[in-house]
This record gives C-alpha cells, structure tokens and sequence, in this order.
C-alpha cells in the first residue's frame, strides 16, 4: 500500500480557497529543507522518447495530476507519425517510474524539467501539458522562455479554478488501498480499481491550485485547448491568459470534458498539428 500511495501528493500548496491568479505570487522555497533561496533540486524523471527529426522542435507532454506519461502514449505516437518529429512523454516527479520527493511544487516540477530537456537536446520545444502538467508548462514558459517554442496548454488557465470536486474524498481513498506486496502487477490494477469504484466514479474532475507562480510573461505562441464540456476555464480568465501569454489563442474541443486528449483524441492530435503549422 505504502509504494502507491507514495505517488499520490498534492502539488505545493494542497487544497484551499481559491486566490484571484497565480501569477503574482512569489515562489516559494522549497518544502524539501534545502537552503532558503536556493531552486528545488531536480529530479532525473522517467520517460519515454520517439524519434524523429533533430532539426524539428520536439513535442513534450505533461500529464495531469495522478495520471503519467502512458496517458499520451497513443498520441505520442500519433503526432510522431504524422509529423516526424520527436516526441517525449514524461512522468512528473512522485508519478509513475520517476522518483519520489516531499516537495511537490510547481517550481520544482519546472525545475526537473530544466534540467530534463536540455540534457536531452530537446529545446527549443513544443511544450503541451495538461491540468496539472498545464500549470508546470505556463510557470517552466514564463520561467525560461529561451526552452519553449510554443505552448499548448489542455483544460487549464493561469488563474486558480474553483469548481465541485470530490477530490479529498478521491485523495482518501486511495490512500486506503491495500494491495498485498506479493500480487503482480496485473492483478494489482485490478484490486485497487474494485477498491476505488465506490468512491471514485468520474476521474475527469481535478481541482488545481497554483501558490508558487512568479511575475513575467511568455512571448510564444500558445494554444489554451479547451474541453467543451470542461469548467476549469471561465471567460473571466482569459484578460489574464492575454496578459500573461499575449500570443495565446483559445480553442474549443466539441464533446470533450476535462480529459480533452481521451475523450476526443483525433479532434486532440488535429489541433496539436494545426498549431504546429
């Protein structure tokens, strides 16, 4: 139980009211005990890269919040294909294969990255991230603009979302999990899915909060991807998405929730290309 549960932290900052926009608050130190001042230290995170042509910008993908680098896997693959380009999928830090950390913030999930990208000869990038990913590819943009040649972010804003969400409720249940160190992996994902039905029953809903965001702007081209159905972005955010990304453009994906890429995902790969266009 311990091993699973070792994954599933909130990013810096956890649950709570919700503030007028990220961005005007200064970044916290981190909560791992290193030196006041100093950057989180990096992780080497885990992931998986398709090849393809070095003079094209790759593509990276960030998941959301409790999900991992297999969650665009077809998609990768997808857009490898028909694009030529590389493409990375990567799993944040306390997800998936990549290693565990106390400090869950949003500055050190950028942080890993820094040191990710350019050690693999990827920046330039086109960064897309979701919900969560989302959030650390607006702060890694507005951080270090030099490695982001354009930006797609999937169902989320710069501004802090309040909307019904279950997600303690969701959070505590898997903590509960109990899967005996013995059972393969198979079998694993079954118990903990008949152990998680009751409580959870639509994983679509997340609801994420930013504390750790600084002050600057991005000047590349970015795409704000937006589930129809999804309420993680509202009207009223979009001064500060001009402010903050004053290249963005929005679109709307007919027919998605939250989950653009899953619930729509030709209408997802047709959009990621017509931005790299």
């Amino acid at each position: 139980m311990l091993r699973w549960a070792r994954a599933w932290r909130l990013p810096h900052g956890g649950l709570g009211p919700p503030s007028s926009s990220f961005s005007r608050v200064p970044v916290a130190p981190s909560s791992s005990g290193s030196r006041e001042g100093a950057d989180p230290r990096p992780l080497p995170l885990s992931y998986s890269l398709l090849d393809g042509e070095a003079a094209l910008p790759a593509i990276v993908f960030l998941h959301g919040l409790l999900g991992s680098k297999t969650n665009f896997k077809s998609i990768a693959k997808a857009l490898a294909q028909q694009t030529g380009r590389r493409v990375l999928t990567v799993d944040a830090r306390n997800h998936g294969d990549s290693p565990h950390s106390p400090d869950m913030s949003y500055e050190a999930m950028s942080q890993d990255l820094q040191g990710l990208l350019p050690q693999l000869g990827l920046v330039p990038c086109v960064l897309v991230g979701h919900s969560m990913g989302g959030k650390t590819a607006m702060l890694l943009s507005l951080q270090r603009p030099e490695l982001v040649e354009r930006l797609v972010a999937v169902d989320i804003s710069p501004v802090e979302t309040t909307s019904t969400s279950n997600f303690e409720a969701y959070m505590a249940a898997m903590r509960a999990i109990d899967i005996p160190d013995e059972v393969p992996r198979s079998c694993a994902r079954k118990l903990a899915d008949g152990q998680l039905s009751s409580v959870v029953q639509d994983m679509a809903v997340r609801k994420f909060l930013l504390t750790n965001l600084v002050e600057e702007s991005y000047p590349g081209p970015t795409l704000f991807l937006l589930g129809e159905n999804s309420k993680y972005v509202h009207p009223g955010h979009h001064p500060e998405i001009m402010r903050l990304f004053p290249r963005a453009q929005m679109q709307t994906v007919p027919n998605a929730g939250h989950w653009v890429h899953t619930d729509r995902p030709q209408d997802f790969v047709a959009a990621i290309r017509g931005f790299l266009v």
